[in-house]
């Protein structure tokens, strides 16, 4: 599995899991283009745990922990809104008797949704969203990278009777302070993933996403893949419950994680 390297003994990041809970409708990772509408706003509320195994020459290495944040949307217009999100992470690193534990907010985001094509009966709506992530986070401790980055995803959904597909391609470029101790990590990052939702019901959706990532690490052998699987229930309109299981399906990839948060929509 892949490595959590460490710069005196401080965490760098995840390879795989990074919370994104400005994505899509969770826990999806991958998004759609729905927006809110004109005035409208969404509060997500998101939690992730991991857990990681690898091998050294030490023996078996251990990689734990979880993450929550909040993402509150806002409805510029009926095709665009405003996303601003503050993630928080914990986490703890064992190799043999060495623990190492580390926490603290990471670098909060601000990312613009625009939905600028629909075509109307068939059902097919694209999108793109940039994004920039400021540096609030200790980047000494893995939890930030000390400068603005940037990200632009783009976002193809398609709709029908029972379900809807949605088609991301993403790029983020991540700068780092030069007194990092991240310097090891890659700056480019490209992202490709797809999504599919089935509506069971009026209340309960199923949902699988599956994706491929750039490795973090320069020294990578492969790029992360995963595999989600979860659901939506809406007891109301405007609330949401969900949970997915995130399963790596390589090396580069973080064995398990989960995922559960809680949706609310409101004038």
């Amino acid at each position: 599995m892949k490595k959590i390297f460490f710069t005196h003994a401080l965490p760098i990041v995840l390879c795989l899991f990074i919370p994104k809970p400005a994505s899509g409708a969770m826990p999806m990772i991958t998004d759609d283009t729905g927006t809110q509408g004109k005035g409208r706003f969404q509060l997500e509320l998101g939690w992730d745990g991991y857990r990681d195994e690898s091998d050294d020459v030490e023996g078996t290495v251990k990689d734990t922990g979880a993450s929550a944040a909040a993402a509150l949307s806002y409805g510029l217009s009926e095709s665009i809104d405003l996303i601003a999100s503050v993630p928080y992470s914990w986490k703890r690193y064992e190799s043999g008797a060495d623990i190492k534990k580390t926490s603290g907010q990471e670098d909060v985001s601000l990312q613009l949704k625009w939905r600028f094509l629909e075509s109307g009966g068939e059902g097919l709506s694209l999108a793109l969203k940039p994004g920039l992530t400021f540096p609030s986070g200790d980047e000494h401790k893995g939890l930030g990278n000390g400068r603005v980055s940037g990200e632009l995803l783009f976002i193809a959904t398609q709709s029908m009777k029972k379900g809807a597909v949605h088609l991301n391609f993403g790029y983020s470029y991540n700068e780092f302070a030069l007194d990092s101790d991240r310097l090891d990590m890659r700056q480019e990052l490209f992202h490709a993933s797809i999504a599919g939702e089935l509506y069971m019901s009026e209340r309960l959706r199923v949902v699988a996403d599956i994706g491929i990532d750039s490795p973090e690490e320069k020294d990578a052998a492969s790029n992360p893949v995963y595999l989600l699987g979860g659901f939506i229930y809406s007891p109301s309109e405007n609330f949401d419950i969900d949970f997915g299981l995130i399963k790596g399906l390589n090396d580069c990839a973080t064995d398990y994680a989960l995922s559960a948060g809680l949706t609310m929509r409101f004038q």
